[in-house]
């Protein structure tokens, strides 16, 4: 599960660095807080047209729910061929989503923040959906590794950074990485009861 992340406006360097976007100032908008399901935020995804190269967006977390109640936030790797909503979008609109660090609450609801050592910057797996109110994403999840079983079975599907441009644009390698065990994070815990949202 992921609920909740934190987009840190020093991300925007990474960002352009990966994407050589050079309008990606103005179409990010400058951004320092944690991001809810429902809000705006920047992913990245492929440029369209463009041969083979990457670019930023902005664009609404989660679908909206069946029934038009509530919000799809999160999808299971393991099973998001088999889902109707999302099958088309995984497989021809990828996206990677940048975030400085997630959270994630155990049983006690307690907070933990979980970082990739080493890095100030994480990519999740995703995908993205067409929408009348504009492009909305959806963050995969998968089972967790040993660094995040002790707070949660579930976990975003991290990217290694030199995995982002095949998972955006190779087709023919997404279910091998949806496959795979995402690296060891790094979690510190806040120790204090927080409610999720």
């Amino acid at each position: 599960m992921c609920g909740r992340y934190h987009f840190s406006a020093e991300l925007l360097d990474e960002i352009r660095d990966l994407t050589e976007q050079k309008d990606w100032k103005l179409e990010l908008g400058v951004l320092d807080r944690d991001i809810h399901p429902g809000d705006t935020a920047p992913v990245i995804t492929a440029a369209g047209d463009q041969g083979g190269s990457l670019r930023a967006c902005r664009q609404k977390w989660g679908y909206p729910g069946p029934g038009g109640k509530g919000l799809v936030f999160n999808a299971r790797s393991e099973s998001v061929f088999e889902k109707r909503m999302f099958r088309n979008s995984v497989s021809q609109r990828r996206a990677a989503v940048p975030v400085s660090w997630f959270y994630e609450w155990n049983k006690n609801k307690e907070k933990f923040t979980f970082t990739k050592e080493g890095s100030r910057i994480l990519f999740l797996a995703g995908f993205y959906g067409r929408y009348e109110d504009g492009d909305r994403f959806v963050i995969l999840t998968t089972q967790a590794n040993a660094s995040m079983a002790p707070v949660h079975s579930r976990m975003p599907l991290v990217l290694e950074r030199e995995q982002v441009r095949e998972w955006i644009l190779d087709s023919k390698k997404t279910k091998e990485l949806l496959g795979q065990e995402p690296p060891r994070l790094a979690r510190d815990c806040e120790y204090e009861q927080q409610t999720l949202f």
